[in-house]
């Protein structure tokens, strides 16, 4: 992730008690390794994202923020910022969507066994429950790919410490978003297709249910619970960035 906490003498010198909690938050981030992939690493840093995008919506209603946006200056650049944000929302409205696949996924083949009476998957309840999961890797790692492609042709932003904070904020959903995708996917690369390959030929049961534990370990529920959250503060957001444009 590119480095983006440097303070910014363009910006008054004295920190505004909004840009100190954004700061605040960003310190916490940059802290709790973004790219962590345990079940309570990215719950904890979809939390700080959906406070830190508040604090952001608390800067931008700030009157010197609201005017380094609507200058000739800052209208060069807000373009690039709003299409960041689009992506953002957008990657998480996928990562909602993979996060809920894979629930539905995983309830479908209990559902299964219940129905079977017994406590291990069948071959067919196997052949259905991996034709779901090879459909969501491959979903994942279309997207994954793509966001190799991010901040490639990215413009050079001005010296302003309230955009340079911005798009800190961007690389560091970008890396939650990434680490749940990765999660919830089961891992990622060709060891996983390897494996999935493997495991469709060999249907042996106990790798569905080790799947299946796995998974429910991760919490899927506080995850979903997350992304939904920070998927509101991002549209917040976003809206916030169209206000200043249209005012």
């Amino acid at each position: 992730m590119a480095n983006f906490h440097s303070r910014s003498n363009s910006f008054p010198s004295q920190s505004h008690p909004v840009t100190e909690c954004v700061e605040d938050h960003l310190r916490r981030l940059r802290a709790s390794e973004a790219t962590s992939t345990s079940s309570t690493s990215i719950c904890a840093n979809l939390a700080s994202l959906r406070d830190l995008h508040e604090g952001v919506n608390n800067m931008i209603q700030m009157p010197s923020i609201q005017q380094a946006l609507s200058n000739e200056q800052g209208q060069s650049w807000m373009n690039e910022l709003l299409d960041g944000s689009l992506k953002l929302v957008d990657l998480c409205e996928f990562s909602r969507e993979i996060v809920s696949l894979t629930k539905e996924s995983i309830q479908d083949l209990e559902s299964s066994i219940r129905r079977n009476r017994g406590e291990t998957a069948t071959s067919d309840d196997i052949k259905t429950y991996v034709t779901s999961k090879k459909k969501i890797n491959k979903m994942v790692n279309k997207c994954i790919k793509n966001l190799k492609s991010f901040n490639k042709g990215s413009k050079a932003l001005p010296d302003i410490e309230f955009g340079i904070m911005l798009k800190e904020t961007e690389a560091l959903n970008f890396s939650v978003l990434k680490s749940v995708l990765t999660v919830v996917s089961g891992g990622n690369g060709k060891s996983r297709q390897q494996s999935w390959s493997f495991f469709s030929k060999s249907t042996q049961t106990s790798r569905v249910h080790s799947e299946i534990e796995d998974l429910c370990s991760f919490n899927i529920k506080e995850i979903e619970e997350g992304l939904e959250s920070l998927f509101r503060s991002l549209i917040k957001t976003r809206v916030s960035l169209l206000n200043v444009i249209s005012h």
